[in-house]
């Protein structure tokens, strides 16, 4: 059996690397094996990122409906407030709320006053 050699296959391999690694810093973008592990734990920082994000984008919602349920009463507060829309049986979920909140305080005005009674 004839021996094979990875020269063209390994070139392919090593540019694509080192493609995907440019702009990181120092040597992680032209040493092949420093920019191969570079490039490892950039997708495990991306794919942790992914999950993070969408627990601090529910965060800020919370935050906007929290912020808006005190300038309507000092007796209400978030959790009050979103067990009175499921009492209501008012199936809004929070991005909406929030948004409703920011954009059009009058109508969130309402649905709280539909909440407390």
């Amino acid at each position: 059996m004839s021996r094979t050699k990875t020269s063209i296959v390994r070139r392919k391999r090593h540019k694509k690397v080192l493609n995907l690694t440019k702009g990181f810093r120092g040597t992680n973008n032209r040493l092949y094996k420093r920019a191969h592990e570079a490039l490892l734990h950039a997708g495990q920082y991306a794919y942790i990122g992914r999950k993070l994000r969408k627990r601090d984008i529910r965060r800020l919602w919370i935050t906007r409906i929290t912020a808006a349920v005190k300038q309507i009463g000092e007796s209400l507060n978030y959790s009050r407030f979103i067990k009175n829309l499921k009492t209501a049986k008012i199936e809004l979920n929070r991005k909406m709320l929030s948004e409703i909140a920011v954009k059009d305080f009058d109508t969130f005005k309402e649905i709280v006053a539909k909440t407390q009674k």
